[in-house]
């Protein structure tokens, strides 16, 4: 348990970092430079990550609760509209991240949530309450530095967000779920 607390301890302290210590990352970059700065974020994010997923066998699996037998087809849906948000984060902007203003974080939220639907043992609901808590905190942060709402584009890029955004989820769901949590969602 304590590489996969460690893991979250360093992916989200780096991410939080950023939302909060605006300063101290302006100072960094210019010192470092741009590359060399987003490199260390990069590789400090990655360690972290490294080490949830080296901890996650370790973790605790007992039961904390039982999912609604809901819960599974809630959290396909919202991972559907959560994987479109985050595509919509990295396209060109159309309706839907205008509309999402920040949709990374709103992706990161509902495929949070999501999971907690699905998912109720000890190191599943650490896990993803820790990406749900980490979506609202940013989320406050990015509000409260008044950051200008992006302005929307044309349809065609909301159309390009759905269709890239359904595509990754009919990857992860027919295909990579099962490389990347161990667990296949088809029955």
């Amino acid at each position: 348990m304590t590489l996969f607390l460690a893991g979250l301890a360093v992916f989200f302290g780096t991410h939080l970092w950023t939302a909060f210590a605006r300063k101290g990352r302006e100072k960094l970059i210019a010192n470092l430079g741009a590359g060399p700065y987003k490199g260390l974020y990069s590789l400090a994010s990655l360690a972290g990550f490294a080490l949830i997923i080296l901890g996650w066998p370790g973790a605790d699996a007992s039961v904390l609760y039982a999912p609604p037998a809901w819960g599974r087809h809630a959290a396909f849906a919202l991972t559907l509209l959560a994987l479109i948000l985050i595509t919509a984060a990295y396209l060109p902007r159309g309706k839907i991240a205008a509309t999402a203003k920040h949709p990374m974080l709103a992706g990161v939220k509902l495929w949070a949530f999501g999971h907690l639907l699905a998912n109720g043992e000890v190191r599943s609901v650490i896990l993803f309450g820790a990406f749900l808590a980490y979506g609202v905190i940013d989320r406050i942060a990015v509000k409260k530095r008044g950051e200008p709402t992006p302005t929307a584009g044309p349809a065609a890029n909301d159309a390009i967000a759905v269709v890239a955004g359904a595509a990754l989820w009919a990857a992860i769901y027919f295909f990579l779920h099962l490389y990347i949590a161990g667990v296949s969602l088809r029955p």
